[in-house]
C-alpha cells in the first residue's frame, strides 16, 4: 500500500478528515471544514502555540572551505545552542564555521563546536553577532521533514508550515494537525460556546525518530521543552470537575496534558520544564477525551500515541488504528505534516 504524501500543501481548510468512533470502531469520511460539526457547547479545544524557527543553516568550513549544513536544535544561552551537522564527521570539536545567508553569501558570523553528546549533537558558540536568534529570519530556513523535496525552500512553505495561531518561538518542526486550522474556522469553533486554550511544546527533532529498540521500554524520548500556563490549568480542571470534554490539536498538546497530569494526581498547574513522556498501548489518560491528528510514519512514537488514545488503558489499540490507516490509505488521504487529518472520539 502506497502512503501519499502532500506535496505542495493544500489550502488549509481543504484538507479530509476521517473519524473513528473509538466505542465501536466505526469510521466516517468528512472534510476538514466539517470539523465544528463534532464540537458542542462547553467543549474545551486545546492546541500547542509554539512558533517554528528558521533552524536550518548553511557554512563552510573556516579552514577547509568544506560546506555544513546546522540544525538548530536548543537554545542553551544566548549564542549557545545544540545543532545536527550535516557532514557531522567532519567537525570534530574546535572546528570553526562561517556561517552564509540561504545563497551562500558570506557573512562576518562564525561558530565553532565546543562539545559533543552521544546522539552526535555537537554544541555550538557564535560569535560575530550579538544573538544568533536574532538573525535566523535572514539567515535561516525552515526545517521542513526531509521526506518533502524541495529544490529550493519556498516563501510559501515559510508560512504555511506554521499554525495560524502560533506564537512563543522554539520548534524545529511544525506542530501539524493545527495547520489545517484558519482563523475562521477557530472563530466558527468559538461561536458554537467551545473554549479555546493553548499550551506550548517545542518540538525538536527527537519527536520523529523510529522505535528500534527490542522493546518499548528502551526507547528513549528525546525531551522537549514545554509550558502550561494557569489560566488553561485552570479551564481545564473546571471542564474536567464538570465532565465537559477536553479535545486535544496534535500529539504534543497530548503530552503536555498528560505529562503535567502524571505529576498532579490527575489535575493540572501551571508548570514549566522539559518532558519525554512516552505514551504508547497501555495507557490510562486523566485528561483528554478526544483527539485530532495527522496521518504519522510506521514505527513512529506518533503513531502508538495514537494507538493509545484509540484504546486506552488496553492494548488492541494499534489494530484499530492500522484498520483506520488502511482506509485512508484505500480512499487515497493524503499522510504526514501537509496532509490530512484523523479525529478519535
Amino acid at each position: 500500500m502506497e502512503l501519499i504524501a502532500q506535496h505542495p500543501a493544500p489550502r488549509r481548510d481543504e484538507s479530509r478528515l476521517l473519524v473513528l468512533q473509538r466505542t465501536d470502531g466505526s469510521l466516517a469520511h468528512r472534510q476538514f471544514r466539517e470539523l465544528p460539526g463534532f464540537f458542542r457547547a462547553g467543549d474545551v479545544l486545546v492546541l500547542n502555540n509554539s512558533r517554528v524557527i528558521p533552524a536550518r543553516l548553511c557554512g563552510t568550513n573556516a579552514r577547509t572551505g568544506g560546506q555544513f549544513e546546522m540544525l538548530l536544535l536548543e537554545e542553551n544561552a544566548r549564542n549557545d545552542w545544540w545543532a545536527m551537522l550535516r557532514p557531522g564527521k567532519r567537525a570534530p570539536v574546535g572546528t570553526q564555521i562561517v556561517c552564509q545567508t540561504p545563497d551562500r553569501g558570506a557573512t562576518p558570523i562564525q561558530a565553532i563546536v565546543v562539545e559533543t553528546n552521544d546522539a552526535g549533537h555537537r554544541r555550538l558558540n557564535f560569535s560575530g553577532v550579538p544573538d544568533i536568534r536574532n538573525e535566523l529570519d535572514r539567515l535561516g530556513e525552515i526545517p521542513l521533514p526531509p521526506y518533502i523535496q524541495r529544490t529550493s525552500r519556498s516563501a510559501e512553505d515559510r508560512e504555511r508550515y506554521q499554525t495560524v495561531y502560533a506564537e512563543d518561538a522554539g520548534s524545529v518542526a511544525a506542530p501539524t494537525a493545527g495547520l489545517h486550522f484558519t482563523e475562521n474556522l477557530l472563530a466558527q469553533i468559538r461561536a458554537l460556546g467551545v473554549t479555546i486554550c493553548f499550551v506550548t511544546l517545542h518540538i525538536g527533532p527527537g519527536t520523529f525518530q523510529p522505535v528500534k529498540s527490542e522493546t518499548l521500554a528502551a526507547h528513549m524520548m528525546h525531551e522537549e521543552r514545554f509550558e502550561l500556563g494557569e489560566a488553561t490549568a485552570r479551564i481545564v480542571n473546571e471542564a474536567k470537575a464538570a465532565g465537559r470534554r477536553i479535545i486535544a490539536v496534535g500529539t504534543t498538546a497530548v503530552r503536555v496534558l498528560e505529562s503535567v497530569a502524571g505529576q498532579n494526581g490527575g489535575k493540572l498547574a501551571k508548570n514549566a520544564g522539559k518532558t519525554g513522556i512516552f505514551i504508547h498501548p497501555p495507557f490510562s489518560f486523566q485528561i483528554v477525551d478526544a483527539l485530532l491528528t495527522n496521518f504519522h510514519l510506521p514505527s513512529s512514537t506518533l503513531l502508538m500515541l495514537a494507538s493509545a488514545f484509540a484504546a486506552p488503558g488496553e492494548t488492541r489499540g494499534r489494530e484499530m488504528i492500522l484498520s483506520a490507516y488502511a482506509e485512508a490509505i484505500r480512499k487515497r488521504y493524503r499522510f504526514f505534516s501537509y496532509g490530512d487529518a484523523m479525529l478519535l472520539l
